[in-house]
């Protein structure tokens, strides 16, 4: 692709679309059979850059990964929780969800195990998680609390750590996943609110399903007996809701209507919260068998609402708010600074460039809707910021989007699966 796109806008939109395979599942899923028993085959992968990162290192883990596009699976043969660190640094990009879970299982391996990623990725924090685990026996270093850093094990003896909630549920989730290989119990105590929420239930859905049970009491006190092991099995991952969550927008902002199948509508996916708000704004939604219609109404009203539980949809929320009449407040949402890029400040100064009133606090955003106009949009090599404006150019003639190719981290076909809209880019 080119430096940046040009998207063209859609009139009476009615399209029928796919949701891509869950981004957060199908790195749990990884994790999970790694650490399996026997061999588990994974349908309807997602394989995006993120994975690719969490495949990478597995693999340096001496872990056996397969991955078939052609059938559309990927094969773990899983080590039973016996592990070897790798002979050389592991590289993972700005995946912050490989670099976290990785700090858990590589505490199981027997060596010393070094993690590395680009610059981004050393100004997101992990020191709370790694102090979280050496209270659970972990030996670790690090760059005063951001990556790189290096653990040494085998040393996840398991107790009883407290961790805040306040940067992020990864924390959580990459201790849960490793903790039935630890020497005893581990208990978790939450410190402060735990944010992203949904993303703990999806954790422990994820573990649930291989055989392997995880106790939570009301967010606050999380436990996992150890001596469980994660049995290998077939596992279908289901569709993105965040992903899926463009297309919702995409209907909001130019008035029309589409479906969207691979959704499953008992899914636990925070990210589902997104279609409540969109009815809250005026929008009528409907859940099908594995599937989602939604339908514009016809004005956009704002909204003023908590996302501290979906952190991932606010930038398509702030764009759909750019829509509306009145002012929208999303509240609750500090963490965005620590994403791939500062969510708090980019979607509100990329908005200011379309002439829409727009600003920031430590943990709020606040849109005005009005009329936005063309501008050129810095994605900030954010897949989350390049998606979400690409949607305001379906509405406004004109909208460039620098760096597309940064939407390779959580939705390769975004574009491809865009232009069914009728939005194809210049």
């Amino acid at each position: 692709m080119s430096n940046f796109i040009e998207i063209n806008p859609v009139k009476e939109l009615d399209a029928v679309v796919s949701a891509p395979p869950s981004k957060a599942f199908t790195l749990r899923a990884l994790f999970i059979s790694a650490l399996a028993d026997n061999e588990s085959r994974l349908a309807n992968p997602l394989i995006a850059q993120d994975q690719v990162h969490a495949i990478n290192a597995l693999k340096a883990f001496d872990i056996p990964v397969s991955v078939s596009p052609e059938q559309n699976f990927v094969s773990v043969s899983g080590c039973s929780g016996k592990l070897t660190a790798p002979s050389g640094e592991i590289f993972v990009g700005n995946s912050g969800v490989t670099a976290r879970f990785l700090a858990s299982f590589a505490a199981l391996a027997q060596g010393k195990t070094s993690v590395s990623g680009d610059e981004r990725m050393y100004s997101r924090p992990i020191g709370k998680l790694l102090s979280a685990l050496e209270q659970l026996g972990v030996v670790s270093s690090s760059n005063q609390g951001f990556p790189p850093y290096s653990i040494c094990g085998p040393s996840f003896s398991g107790g009883h750590a407290f961790l805040s909630g306040d940067e992020s549920s990864q924390f959580f989730s990459s201790i849960l996943l490793s903790a039935p290989y630890a020497e005893k119990d581990v208990s978790l105590e939450c410190s402060a609110s735990l944010l992203s929420k949904p993303y703990i239930d999806l954790t422990i859905d994820s573990m649930k399903s291989f055989g392997v049970k995880a106790e939570n009491q009301d967010y606050k006190n999380f436990f996992v007996q150890a001596g469980q092991n994660y049995s290998s099995r077939n596992y279908s991952i289901e569709g993105d809701y965040s992903s899926a969550g463009y297309f919702f927008a995409a209907a909001a902002v130019t008035g029309g209507k589409l479906s969207v199948k691979n959704l499953n509508p008992e899914s636990v996916q925070g990210d589902k919260i997104f279609l409540e708000i969109l009815s809250d704004m005026g929008c009528k939604t409907v859940f099908e068998d594995n599937a989602v219609k939604i339908e514009a109404g016809k004005k956009l009203s704002a909204v003023e609402v908590d996302l501290s539980s979906c952190p991932d949809i606010v930038p398509t929320a702030a764009v759909v708010a750019a829509f509306a009449s009145g002012t929208s407040v999303f509240r609750n949402i500090s963490h965005l600074k620590f994403k791939e890029s500062n969510r708090l400040e980019a979607p509100v100064f990329e908005l200011r460039k379309m002439g829409i009133q727009a600003e920031f606090g430590e943990d709020f955003i606040k849109v005005r809707g009005g009329n936005p106009k063309p501008a050129l949009i810095e994605t900030y090599n954010d897949h989350r910021i390049a998606m979400a404006f690409s949607v305001a150019g379906l509405a406004v003639s004109g909208t460039r989007i620098s760096n597309p190719s940064c939407v390779k981290k959580s939705f390769p076909g975004f574009f491809e699966s865009f232009n069914k809209l009728g939005g194809e880019e210049k």
